[in-house]
């Protein structure tokens, strides 16, 4: 499955670039929001959200790099997000959190930093609806993709399949054509690409990932 991550977009041709996805039936449109503090980066917020959500049916894969995320659930949700991904070093109730994310009729999800451990997975996985590894440091677009992270989702993989969960591995950070097959041969499930998709030609880069998940 594809996600294209819109941090990437161009936003004065971002009706264009929805269109475009809308008929390629992508299957997520990832959205990273970031508060300047939990990563140096800001991006936007439920309002923009909000606006973007008119543009297209596909489900809306929001990821919350910010602190205290807990108080801004009711807002992304209300703002027309379907999957909510966090941070667990971000809350000081994980547990409460992920279940504040389901109170609204949503999907969680856990997002896992490059020296993030699995073993923090341990008693929510079978929870999840997804795990997001970042296979970059969080915070900005169009870095290079850390090979240590095909280790990690291979690891994944292996413990998911061991206990029959159905949880979605995520894979963002660095995602490119030329990476994608090894990506998801090490066991991602959803690709999330932002300047993968849209630096060129929008259509034909979906398509490219497309036949390679075929």
């Amino acid at each position: 499955m594809l996600a294209p991550s819109i941090l990437s977009a161009d936003f004065t041709n971002i009706r264009e670039d929805f269109k475009i996805m809308n008929e390629e039936k992508c299957d997520f449109i990832h959205v990273d929001i970031m508060d300047g503090n939990y990563v140096p980066n800001i991006s936007f917020g439920p309002g923009i959200v909000k606006q973007l959500r008119t543009l297209t049916d596909i489900k809306f894969d929001t990821h919350l790099m910010i602190e205290n995320p807990e108080n801004y659930i009711k807002d992304f949700a209300q703002s027309g997000s379907d999957i909510i991904t966090i941070h667990p070093s971000t809350t000081k109730h994980l547990d409460r959190t992920l279940n504040l994310i389901k109170s609204y009729g949503l999907k969680c999800g856990i997002a896992l930093n490059p020296s993030d451990d699995l073993t923090c997975l341990k008693y929510i996985l079978k929870d999840l609806y997804l795990v997001l590894i970042m296979s970059v440091n969080p915070g900005f677009g169009g870095q290079s993709f850390i090979e240590n992270s095909l280790l990690k989702i291979k690891d994944l993989r292996n413990i998911i399949k061991d206990n029959s969960y159905d949880t979605l591995i995520e894979v963002d950070g660095g995602v490119k054509i030329d990476n994608a097959q090894k990506i998801l041969d090490a066991g991602a499930d959803i690709l999330v690409s932002g300047s993968g998709v849209f630096k060129g030609d929008i259509r034909n880069n979906i398509k490219k990932f497309k036949e390679l998940m075929s």
